[in-house]
């Protein structure tokens, strides 16, 4: 290994190995980097549930480096195929994001397993419904005035965090559909209404604040489905502290009426005598106006 002490064996080394990398490993990276092939391509924007059609793609020569391996490249594989998830102009198209059925409408019913509810509440106007920004899968908390008439505008602690699954306007199109005129142009709808998913509990009170009060929805989480999994794991802890609460308290007032009722059973000579004298006496104050009255006269 002496010879690696060598400083011109060193620089030999050194050069052969710079040779190598330009002249050998640098023009194959470099070939592999100017490769190009064809792809499809979205000329337009296409909205969820739309069917793609030719005039929405083109076919255009990109760079084959770093490119998706599943990323589609024949017209054939797209056209005629439906918008599983949005796909904007200049997007390349994945399979993930298309399919070869329309999404049902209102899918996001179907997934009710009947431990949760679906509850649609008004938006009294475009401030209270966030500008017309809301939109599925968004985090919310709900804002009552005057609170069962307490003069108090508060988040109540059970709707501090619900799950939109849907904004809809007042023609029943959900946002995110495509409304078409006529004349072929699209039409856009201001959500009338949002769709909440929550407990039993929660749609009761936002049918009390849809039938009574005045409601806004502040957003409060917007992202992954993880992350607002979190969210709503907190709003049910919360939920099931208010129902042990209301159970406790009805457990306490149910005692104290079964108590009751039996120190009424095991004292029944003492309640008879008790309304006797309460009769008794109400029969002699009777009896004393109306002898005041007949001397009066």
């Amino acid at each position: 290994m002496n010879f690696l002490k060598n400083r011109t064996v060193l620089g030999v080394i050194c050069i052969a190995i710079a040779l190598a990398i330009c002249f050998l490993i640098t023009p194959l990276f470099n070939a592999s980097a100017s490769k190009t092939t064809e792809i499809i391509r979205m000329k337009n924007d296409v909205k969820i549930g739309q069917e793609i059609t030719e005039k929405d793609i083109e076919t255009v020569e990109v760079g084959a480096y770093n490119l998706p391996s599943d990323v589609l490249k024949t017209k054939d594989e797209i056209v005629g195929k439906y918008v599983a998830s949005e796909l904007l102009k200049g997007e390349y198209v994945l399979p993930s994001k298309i399919s070869d059925t329309p999404a049902n409408e209102n899918n996001y019913l179907y997934g009710l397993t009947g431990e949760k509810r679906a509850i649609s509440i008004t938006i009294p106007s475009f401030a209270a419904g966030l500008s017309g920004k809301l939109q599925s899968g968004d985090i919310v908390s709900v804002i009552a005035c005057d609170y069962r008439e307490s003069g108090e505008t508060v988040v109540p602690d059970e709707l501090q965090y619900v799950e939109v699954i849907a904004a809809t306007d007042k023609k029943g199109s959900d946002k995110g559909d495509v409304v078409v005129t006529a004349d072929g142009e699209e039409e856009a709808e201001l959500p009338s209404t949002i769709t909440l998913l929550v407990t039993p509990m929660q749609a009761n009170i936002l049918a009390e604040l849809e039938e009574n009060g005045d409601t806004h929805i502040a957003l409060v989480y917007r992202g992954t489905a993880e992350n607002a999994a979190e969210f709503i794991k907190a709003q049910e802890t919360v939920l099931s502290e208010i129902e042990e609460k209301i159970l406790a308290e009805k457990e306490n007032e149910e005692a104290a009426n079964t108590q009751n009722t039996e120190e009424s059973e095991e004292n029944p000579t003492e309640n008879i005598l008790t309304e006797i004298d309460n009769t008794t006496e109400e029969n002699t104050a009777d009896t004393e106006e109306n002898t005041d009255a007949e001397l009066s006269e």
